[in-house]
């Protein structure tokens, strides 16, 4: 079915956005290709960090022109973020870019970046407080328009720096400083003040916040588009490595508690201790690329080159792709993910997860991916090149 479809003929599904800095561009392909297909109907998404930007992007694109307009206004929203990538002092070097290699951890600004960020606090490094994303969000995205949108209701989280507690603010009151709360990382930004209450990255609470979804829309499908793998054989053993798995435990284990919460419901009410009709069986679903993302550093993470967003992007689409051929069928009448099995202890409690066909297919053509100019789709800018 393509965008022609009815309203009657879409599965009504709720979709929680992880964050994730650039790897936030896997999600711009996954929901540009659920977009394109149009058989699910998006009551309401949930979005933290890279999660609340692709979130706000949607919605800001949606209330000009449907669909379409959020495919539009998520592709400009990227575009935006690779142009002002091109003036990071992080960028890969030479013999990286020749060899294919995203990561950006041995290249010296990120060495230094990465060292600076550990001595000094940024109230002291950046006393202005400069951010160029937030120069980005504010150039590309209408927040009135993303209040008044129809289309999804929107939830984007951020985490009460005085309270540790997770804040979701809603779509009548999301606004530029809120998505930027929702992206703060407090090893590189000054938290960002809402009504006089300092806020940090969402991450910490909730990446995403699920919760939601149960008390604002009576849709019982929630797609999660997970982009920090929960699980990683073995130890880490340099401290980039294992500062790295902690920032991975850490973002994830909200989520996790979610699941939990999730898992106990729906058997309580299988075997009969609760009502259907007062609580309802929460059906998950999932769209990831744990076998594709387990080849990139956490370094890759603020790599804003085009030709990285678009290969991430292109990631998105074939997972996307995999998953409506395996899993939309089971939309409305059974949980294509099974969250007990996530919660099982150790790696051997249940079967490994193996990548879809596309995207092996795509990782197959795309193991040494192109550089920013090669197989560009006809009239796409180079990162020389205006948009027009």
């Amino acid at each position: 079915m393509n965008a022609d479809a009815t309203s009657a003929d879409k599965k009504p599904v709720n979709i929680a956005l992880q964050g994730g800095g650039s790897h936030g561009a896997f999600t711009w392909g996954v929901l540009d290709r659920l977009l394109e297909d149009a058989r699910l109907d998006i009551a309401a998404i949930s979005g933290t960090s890279a999660g609340a930007m692709n979130a706000v992007a949607l919605a800001h694109g949606w209330a000009t022109n449907g669909a379409e307009g959020a495919r539009e206004k998520l592709h400009d929203f990227w575009r935006a973020v690779a142009r002002q990538g091109r003036f990071s002092p992080v960028r890969r070097m030479p013999w990286d870019v020749l060899w294919g290699n995203w990561s950006v951890e041995n290249t010296p600004g990120y060495l230094w970046f990465d060292a600076f960020s550990r001595i000094f606090s940024p109230y002291s490094a950046n006393p202005f407080n400069h951010n160029p994303l937030r120069d980005v969000v504010r150039a590309e995205i209408d927040f009135d328009l993303v209040r008044r949108c129809t289309g999804p209701k929107l939830f984007i989280s951020a985490t009460n720096v005085e309270t540790g507690q997770l804040r979701v603010f809603e779509t009548g009151e999301i606004t530029l400083d809120t998505v930027m709360a929702s992206a703060c990382l407090p090893q590189i930004f000054q938290a960002v003040e809402i009504d006089g209450t300092p806020y940090w990255d969402g991450g910490y609470g909730g990446n995403p916040a699920l919760y939601p979804f149960f008390y604002a829309t009576p849709v019982e499908d929630v797609l999660l588009v997970q982009i920090n793998p929960v699980e990683r054989e073995g130890a880490p053993r340099s401290a980039r490595e294992i500062q790295n798995r902690i920032d991975e435990i850490t973002f994830n284990a909200a989520m996790l508690r979610e699941f939990r919460a999730i898992a106990f419901v729906n058997e309580l009410i299988e075997s009969g201790q609760l009502e259907r009709g007062q609580y309802r069986q929460i059906r998950m679903h999932r769209i990831d690329a744990d076998e594709a993302f387990k080849d990139l550093s956490a370094s890759s993470k603020v790599n804003a080159e085009w030709a990285f967003l678009e290969y991430l992007r292109d990631l998105g689409r074939s997972a996307a792709d995999d998953w409506l051929a395996e899993s939309y069928d089971d939309v409305g009448e059974r949980a294509s993910l099974d969250i007990s099995g996530e919660l099982a202890p150790g790696l051997a409690a249940r079967p490994r997860k193996t990548t879809g066909a596309r995207v092996r297919d795509f990782l197959a053509t795309r193991k040494r991916p192109p550089s920013a100019n090669h197989h560009r789709p006809r009239g796409e800018p180079t990162d020389s090149e205006p948009r027009r």
